[in-house]
């Protein structure tokens, strides 16, 4: 397995210490633009909720709740019934959700049709598969592993399915629609990074890596191999060796992209004429509990 050495001259890790923690969502955000990357995990800046990102936290909350039903109560209705409660929860656990809509008449509305939208995106579940007929093994796991360079990859698989033969079937919700042509491979590379995790922990390639994409109804299905997966671990070793560069360095280049209309740091961006943060001395990027319990928030829909 190749190694990954600091940038800086200092030595090689030694065995078993680990030097930093990626995710499937960081490492897709330092591709995207090495800035967001140093946004979100350096500078730790604040990001207001969007109504498409809890939306998503919603949906993939009754999807799991869902699976504790018995078999033959696990219906549209049922899980659609789930979405007040689920949403009750929520606003109990992070009370600063009560603000994505206006607390008057129109506000009201706007909440009603959010809260319809996710009922038919459950609607559209039903129609790409029975949850009747399964029984997942596990929901909403945490997986980590720490490679031999000392980088520790980490995430949470939405539901992980155990044939009785023992093959496994990776499965993520996504609330978007299904990518482009030409976009499936960005959308793979997150399945590909559990499927690492997953070989590295329990010695044996998953059989399916399948992304459910209930805006629209279509499934992204793939069968990795061996191959596939080393060629997705030389990819994360490189990631985070330019991580490691922009530590080293201080450049953190912006990239522009279909996403900046969308970012919060819009006007703190040197592309759009904004001027960011004065960087800390000498950041380092380590697995905080804030950092896990938000991990198991993340969702890539948009």
């Amino acid at each position: 397995m190749t190694t990954t050495e600091p940038t800086t001259g200092e030595p090689a890790p030694a065995a078993g210490e680990v030097i930093g923690s990626l995710s499937p969502s960081r490492a897709g955000d330092f591709m995207t633009c090495p800035l967001l990357y140093r946004f979100r995990v350096i500078d730790k800046l604040p990001e207001k909720p969007s109504p498409a990102m809890v939306r998503g936290t919603l949906v993939h909350s009754v999807l799991e709740h869902l699976y504790d039903l018995p078999a033959g109560e696990r219906t549209v209705g049922a899980a659609q019934g789930m979405l007040g409660p689920e949403w009750e929860r929520l606003l109990k656990e992070e009370p600063e959700l009560a603000g994505l809509f206006p607390g008057d008449a129109a506000g009201e509305a706007e909440q009603a049709a959010w809260l319809k939208q996710a009922a038919r995106q459950l609607e559209r579940y039903f129609k790409m598969e029975d949850p009747r007929h399964l029984e997942p093994a596990e929901r909403e796991v945490f997986v980590e592993t720490v490679l031999e360079s000392g980088l520790k990859l980490r995430g949470f698989i939405d539901r992980l399915d155990v044939a009785p033969t023992g093959e496994v079937r990776i499965v993520d919700y996504k609330t978007g629609s299904a990518p482009g042509a030409g976009f499936e491979a960005r959308a793979l590379f997150q399945m590909k990074f559990y499927a690492l995790v997953m070989w590295r922990v329990r010695g044996a390639v998953p059989r399916l890596l399948q992304l459910m994409y209930l805006g629209d109804g279509e499934v992204l299905r793939y069968a990795p191999d061996e191959a596939d997966l080393r060629a997705t671990e030389r990819k994360v070793l490189a990631l985070w060796e330019a991580i490691r560069r922009a530590m080293d360095t201080g450049d953190w280049r912006p990239r522009r992209n279909r996403l900046c209309d969308w970012c919060d740091h819009k006007a703190r961006c040197p592309v759009w004429g904004g001027t960011p943060p004065p960087l800390p001395e000498r950041p380092v990027v380590r697995p905080s509990p804030a950092d896990l319990e938000s991990a198991a928030r993340e969702r890539d829909d948009l």
